[in-house]
């Protein structure tokens, strides 16, 4: 059945929303919000290389085992080796993890003798690995699969 407005007796009556918006439609079907006027967005004090790398961080960020060593590496700065028996991971693993923190200026290395020693490589980058897990944890509906057991 056709759903049009409550004066056509053979449709179903229109929810108020749906109301709403032929309202809109009908007053000017250009204007976004009923009409209201709104200013321009402010402009961005970024460039476009700034959103770039910021997007290529988030990729980097973006996947667990990465984010659980950049956590680790939060609290002190940790031999190579230390970082894989924590993780329980092999070295190589662990390793190209950090080479993919690395490239992204997430992490610095330091070598001492035959250690390599990786730490967080500024403040800005501990503040945002402890904001996201803060706002991660902070969320209502978690994920089916989370535990929220410490890893």
């Amino acid at each position: 059945m056709k759903r049009t407005s409550s004066t056509d007796p053979h449709s179903e009556p229109l929810s108020e929303l749906e109301t709403a918006a032929s309202r809109r439609e009908e007053s000017d079907p250009a204007a976004p919000c009923g009409g209201e006027p709104h200013g321009a967005p402010p402009p961005s004090s970024f460039g476009k290389v700034a959103f770039q790398r910021a997007a290529a961080l988030f990729r980097a960020l973006g996947d667990v085992e990465r984010l659980k060593l950049l956590e680790s590496l939060a609290q002190r700065e940790v031999c190579v080796t230390e970082l894989a028996e924590a993780s329980r991971a092999r070295m190589p693993t662990v390793s190209q993890r950090l080479r993919v923190l690395r490239a992204e200026g997430l992490v610095v290395q330091r070598r001492d003798g035959k250690h390599i020693f990786y730490a967080l490589a500024d403040q800005h980058v501990v503040e945002l690995v402890r904001n996201a897990l803060q706002h991660a944890s902070e969320l209502r509906s978690p994920p089916a699969d989370d535990d929220d057991d410490p890893v």
